[in-house]
């Protein structure tokens, strides 16, 4: 990198480039240092042109040697956390044309902001040649989210970090979720499924499956985790179904979403997450014709240990096997549908860690296709 060539102290954290030890002067007219940090834009594995000309600043407003603010960066002034640095400025200046790389953009602010240093100390400079160690930042994550640093919200994607997470039925619900969940900081995704992936499922699951891979017939787990170790990198797949003999398997589990038919196999996975005080979600769909066409009902019911009341007086979540239900005549899944339910799913367990507000704390939630309405309820309030 041309700028860590030059001498400047520069590291990735996240999404972000990062700059320490910049020179500048503060309204009382002494030489400081601050930190200058930008998101990344990434494409081919290398940095391309920035997407923004603004910049963030850790330390005092700039100003020039006089004690005056420098006015052709002054943007707005806010704390923030961006790549783990608590920043408190943000600065635009915007050339003719953009900048052509991150180079230029940096070395630009730099400038402007250490001139007025150097005015006052001639021997002051960022680029100090200090040794830079180079940290893992990508975590569990192969490459890094530039989506949450471009839109300045890694601290809170960081409330997932560390969590192990276990989905329970890799059909098409379930693949869905595990779509979404592979794209977070979570530490951990177990999958438990020992169904193979058929062709039936190729049409009710994220992505386009080869003619090759189907004819593979590999478990689901395998299937999937092969697919999304591309991007994370805890991904570990148990190619059988749970029963009294492995459940022991989910009591390291920090959350489990559930998303099966099974009423067996569900009755033992609620009693032990019950038991261990596990927060979990449990997903259902029925999905009849009529009159030609299709309607029906999807479900996602919460189970947390402060509110049980929805899966332990309510009965919200039923058990009785699709093969004994003739509300579900041939158990039809559509991939729109899958996709809906495991959104919901997600949005509420990403709600029980603080990623989004969550108002109404509902713990039952139908979705009608029909009258396109979701309702709400056991709220825990």
């Amino acid at each position: 990198m041309k700028l860590r060539n030059e001498g400047y102290e520069v590291s990735i954290h996240g999404g972000y480039l990062v700059i320490t030890n910049v020179p500048y002067v503060n309204r009382d007219k002494r030489v400081q240092r601050g930190i200058l940090v930008t998101d990344l834009t990434i494409g081919g594995g290398r940095a391309v042109k920035p997407r923004s000309h603004v910049v963030h600043f850790a330390g005092e407003q700039p100003c020039r040697a006089d004690g005056s603010e420098i006015q052709a960066i002054k943007h707005s002034s806010a704390r923030n956390t961006l790549g783990g640095v608590q920043v408190d400025h943000s600065f635009s200046n915007k050339p003719q044309g953009g900048y052509s790389d991150y180079y230029h953009k940096m070395t630009q602010y730099i400038r402007i902001i250490s001139n007025e240093a150097r005015a006052l100390d001639p021997s002051v400079t960022a680029q100090t040649f200090k040794v830079m160690e180079d940290v893992e930042e990508n975590g569990v994550l192969k490459y890094w989210d530039t989506n949450a640093s471009r839109s300045h919200v890694d601290s809170i994607s960081k409330k997932l970090a560390g969590l192990k997470v276990a989905i329970i039925g890799l059909g098409g619900t379930g693949s869905y979720i595990l779509d979404s969940v592979a794209k977070t900081l979570v530490a951990e995704i177990h999958l438990f499924d020992g169904a193979p992936f058929l062709q039936h499922n190729a049409f009710r699951a994220p992505g386009a499956a080869s003619l090759e891979e189907l004819n593979e017939c590999k478990k689901k787990v395998h299937y999937y985790a092969g697919i999304y170790s591309k991007m994370h990198k805890g991904i570990i797949p148990h190619d059988f179904y749970l029963d009294e003999t492995n459940i022991h398997l989910l009591d390291k589990m920090d959350f489990v979403f559930i998303s099966i038919d099974k009423s067996e196999p569900k009755r033992i996975i609620f009693g032990r997450l019950i038991e261990l005080e596990t927060p979990f979600i449990d997903v259902g769909m029925g999905v009849d014709r009529v009159d030609g066409a299709l309607t029906g009902m999807l479900r996602l019911t919460t189970c947390t240990p402060n509110y049980r009341k929805s899966v332990q007086e309510l009965n919200r979540v039923s058990f009785v096997d699709p093969e004994e239900d003739g509300a579900y005549d041939d158990n039809i899944q559509i991939a729109e549908l899958n996709n809906l339910n495991a959104c919901l799913a997600v949005i509420k367990w990403k709600k029980l860690f603080g990623v989004y507000h969550d108002q109404e704390k509902e713990h039952n939630a139908i979705y009608s296709i029909n009258l396109n309405s979701l309702l709400n309820e056991d709220s825990e309030a």
